[in-house]
């Protein structure tokens, strides 16, 4: 099963003027996400070296992927959507997935947060196709951590695999800790994730609001690409409806029909319709969704993706963008945020609204 590829725009490095370099591009990937399909381990002879133990000074903008003091690729909105309207007094913490997958001798299981070259990915791929869905809600705060690397979710080696995520994991503790204590001033906050950054969101909610007074500040989490059992939080629960808040919204995309190697069981594995923000089984139309942003960030294709759950995944039909036909992958983990992208900016502005006014009512 393919996980924490990046975005597709970040793989295909499309040039629409160039379509036979396009094709071949596409070619590629489809033959990339076909093998990794297969794939059921990710070899590595290196065992897990705990790359740096000195903390992360999150007190330096440079450390953060995204800042409301700094300007990011999370910043921007596509050509074709209205100006943003105003920023509401609320946080989104974004923990971005994985992006290292390149093989590297010299860090081998978790990444440096000072690789420029990794961290322009990280901004063209994540910040900009998914934390930005959430720019037109509040103040943006993504934290550059040690990602594990993508053998981290492959490798035979299972002790070096939970060490490199537990020493990811450190990173985005310190930071939220480092928000928390610095920025939130009691601001209500979203949780938002997606890949890996869903394996560390999973771990930080358990430690700071399940049942903890933090809690009641949290308007909403999407974690996403991950599964999330429905009884995952002691008293955080799945969200039933598209305003309710202090609760947490999660799916996993597939191409309708596909029946996930990793069997799950329908009444265990929480899923959200992203289109109708419930949990029901029956099938959204496309005419309902608002929009996907595909390869070009700046185009948004409107009514193109309907939405169903279906065991223990979303289905939705096949992305049409030029040369999809060549895209044979049933797993759209990579489009998780993007295919319902204007779908996640509405409902999140939505349920920040409904917090901010339940609160004015107390």
């Amino acid at each position: 099963m393919l996980y924490f590829m990046p975005n597709l725009q970040s793989v295909l490095n499309l040039n629409v003027n160039k379509p036979f370099s396009f094709m071949i591009r596409l070619v590629i990937v489809s033959c990339i996400l076909f093998l990794t399909q297969g794939c059921a381990t990710y070899k590595c002879n290196t065992p897990f070296i705990c790359p740096d133990v000195k903390t992360i000074d999150y007190s330096n903008l440079d450390n953060w992927a995204s800042h409301p003091g700094k300007k990011s690729n999370s910043d921007y909105v596509p050509n074709d959507q209205q100006p943003s309207p105003e920023k509401l007094p609320v946080d989104i913490f974004f923990i971005y997935p994985t992006t290292f997958t390149k093989l590297d001798a010299s860090q081998p299981w978790n990444a440096s947060i000072s690789d420029k070259e990794l961290n322009a990915k990280t901004q063209q791929s994540t910040l900009q196709f998914q934390a930005s869905v959430f720019n037109t809600v509040g103040k943006i705060y993504a934290p550059y951590y040690r990602q594990a690397h993508l053998r981290a979710y492959y490798s035979t080696d299972k002790e070096s695999c939970k060490q490199a995520l537990d020493f990811a994991y450190k990173d985005v503790k310190d930071a939220f800790q480092y928000y928390l204590d610095h920025y939130n001033k009691g601001r209500p906050f979203i949780i938002a994730s997606h890949s890996q950054g869903t394996t560390h969101a999973r771990r930080l909610i358990k430690e700071f609001l399940d049942g903890k007074p933090l809690q009641h500040q949290l308007i909403a989490a999407y974690i996403v690409g991950l599964p999330i059992f429905k009884n995952e939080f002691n008293t955080i629960k799945l969200c039933e409806n598209p305003d309710e808040t202090g609760c947490f919204c999660t799916w996993r995309t597939y191409k309708e029909g596909t029946q996930p190697k990793i069997k799950d069981v329908n009444n265990i594995v929480a899923v959200t319709n992203p289109l109708s923000w419930t949990t029901g089984l029956a099938k959204v139309p496309a005419s309902m969704q608002k929009g996907s942003i595909l390869t070009d960030f700046n185009k948004t294709q409107r009514h193109s993706q309907s939405a169903q759950i279906a065991k223990g995944v979303l289905w939705t039909n096949k992305p049409k963008f030029k040369g999809s036909f060549l895209y044979l992958a049933h797993n759209y983990h990579i489009g998780d945020y993007n295919l319902f992208y204007l779908d996640i900016k509405e409902n999140a502005r939505l349920r920040a609204l409904e917090y901010l006014e339940h609160q004015q009512k107390l």
